[in-house]
């Protein structure tokens, strides 16, 4: 018998994006269809029996931004951000399934748990280099992977503190909160752990004119993408599924 699959909640408008985006979670976690489900929560709200179906969700990225004036905010993403606040209370509670928040979603995580976000720690689209901190040795998701690695990034916004019991994961320079748990069941990235580099270029198309860099860059950005080794952040998808929804 096999426990209930993920599921990967699509906060992207862009669907080819979006579609790309799970099948870059699929693969990262080894994960067949059955085993990896998908929402579109931008067309349709997370379903009332979601918390019983599903043994984790998985939260990818979007061009939304946690900071945006909520007078700017459409009704589509201010009903998002309340599905997603749902999912972070739930698992940070630690009595039903899982959850990894990574870059839009660590914003919505760190906010309704009583963190902050600011504009103060956004970073340039591409590689990055990250270390983890002491405390995660022993964590089991990002206990086995190397101490220091190259993730990519793209965004506009940070957490400037982190919610009350958070265990701070890894940091760099650029933006101290690059990831955190809290309680044993809910974790949190700013950076994009899920694409191979390809991807990421892939998808830096779709929003190359987002404002997230020039867009006469996308080609010397692209080739830096194309040169790192991103290997380190897929290990913590795969043990972040082997401990949630094991085959």
């Amino acid at each position: 018998m096999t426990t209930a699959p993920l599921l990967y909640v699509c906060v992207r408008p862009q669907q080819g994006a979006a579609a790309a985006e799970y099948e870059s979670f699929r693969t990262a976690m080894r994960l067949d269809e059955d085993r990896l489900a998908r929402h579109d929560l931008v067309r349709e709200p997370l379903p009332a029996d979601a918390f019983e179906r599903y043994a984790g969700f998985l939260i990818g990225g979007s061009p939304f931004n946690t900071t945006d004036p909520e007078s700017t905010k459409t009704d589509t993403q201010r009903r998002l951000e309340a599905d997603l606040a749902r999912i972070a209370e739930r698992t940070a509670a630690g009595d039903g399934p899982a959850a990894l928040f990574t870059c839009y979603g660590i914003g919505i995580a760190t906010k309704v748990l009583g963190g902050s976000v600011s504009r103060a720690f956004p970073e340039d689209t591409g590689p990055v280099a990250v270390e983890l901190t002491a405390a995660a040795a022993g964590d089991p998701v990002f206990g086995g992977i190397a101490r220091r690695f190259t993730a990519l990034t793209a965004h506009k916004e940070g957490t400037d503190r982190l919610p009350p019991g958070a265990v701070l994961l890894a940091s760099n320079d650029g933006c101290p909160v690059q990831a955190y748990r809290v309680g044993d069941r809910l974790y949190a990235t700013q950076f994009h752990p899920e694409p191979t580099a390809k991807a990421f270029t892939e998808r830096m198309a779709v929003y190359r004119d987002d404002g997230y860099f020039e867009s006469s860059d996308y080609d010397a950005i692209a080739a830096r993408v194309l040169a790192a080794s991103v290997t380190e952040p897929a290990r913590l998808l795969k043990a972040f599924a082997s401990r949630f929804a094991p085959a």
